[in-house]
């Protein structure tokens, strides 16, 4: 609260001295410009974003995809991974279920890229909105 009444007295205590110069429109011209430079960076940028964030799911899409497809149609008799022992029961286990656990293992992986996904999706929506009020607000 004291913040808030230090900076509403620093604003009222400053009182600018505008003049019919050309410097100031000037100035302010050049000033404008730069916000309307940054404004478009950042829209450019949320476009290289979104366009990066699509090509990544659709990459981790079609590569999980092709991976679990190789796994159910290779033979069901070779192990996808071995660790050659024949007396510890836990590895036997595991190259047992290899399949089961490399298949679980590529979908929980393209499931958090999902996640991922929705939530960057999210976070751009966010700034976009951010943006718009500030448009409207500078308008």
């Amino acid at each position: 609260m004291n913040r808030d009444k230090a900076l509403e007295e620093l604003f009222l205590a400053n009182k600018p001295h505008f003049d019919d110069s050309d410097a100031f429109m000037a100035s302010l011209s050049k000033r404008l410009d730069a916000v309307e430079y940054i404004k478009q960076y950042q829209e450019a940028t949320i476009r290289r974003y979104k366009t990066a964030m699509v090509a990544a799911f659709l990459a981790g899409l079609i590569v999980g995809g092709g991976a679990i497809a190789y796994l159910l149609l290779s033979p069901t008799t070779v192990p996808v991974f071995n660790f050659n022992t024949h007396n510890v029961f836990v590895l036997e286990w595991l190259c047992g279920n290899s399949r089961l656990i490399t298949v679980s293992a590529i979908s929980l992986l393209m499931t958090f890229g999902a996640i991922s996904l929705f939530n960057n999706i999210q976070e751009i929506s966010t700034m976009r909105s951010m943006m718009g009020q500030q448009k409207s607000a500078n308008q």
